[in-house]
């Protein structure tokens, strides 16, 4: 697969772009933050206790506008999930989409560790719940029958990138 997750979720919109660490905060919810994985193809089908665990384990950043979330080429280790606000994808310097609440990117870079094949910037105050690869890898090696739904979750996502390319 050549598509990356930023091209999954491409919506045409325009925004800028500048650079600053991001506020980590404490705010979110477990709970919030499983609901918010349910969403995510990968983990669509496991079951609500490997959820929580995984939100147990998140942690959430909050970005300003115009701030950087990933940038093109860099080595990934952690997926996104968007909890609040509007981020542009670019590739190549071409804005090419847009991320907003429900929406997640990174998942591949979370499996593999590979570089990130879209920039992704704040449009607007931008909250995320991020999870690194290491925590789900940790997660199938204590519980390797989940490989398996992890498995279908990445066939889904790519069954749908290519119906919307197709």
């Amino acid at each position: 697969m050549t598509q990356s997750l930023p091209e999954m979720v491409m919506r045409d919109t325009k925004g800028a772009s500048t650079m600053r660490q991001p506020e980590v905060r404490a705010s979110r919810t477990k709970r919030e933050t499983a609901v918010a994985f349910a969403g995510v193809p990968l983990f669509a089908d496991l079951p609500r206790k490997h959820l929580r665990w995984l939100a147990r384990e998140a942690d959430e950043l909050a970005f300003d506008p115009g701030q950087e979330i990933v940038r093109e080429g860099s080595l990934g280790e952690t997926l996104f999930v968007v909890m609040e606000g509007r981020a542009k994808v670019t590739r190549n310097g071409r804005r090419v989409g847009e991320v907003l609440p429900g929406d997640f990117f990174g998942e591949l870079s979370t499996i593999d560790g590979g570089p990130r094949t879209a920039s992704i910037t704040a449009v607007t105050p931008v909250r995320v719940v991020r999870l690194f690869r290491r925590t789900l890898r940790k997660l199938l090696e204590d519980e390797p029958q989940l490989s398996v739904k992890i498995l279908d979750g990445i066939v889904r996502r790519i069954r749908q990138v290519e119906r919307r390319s197709g």
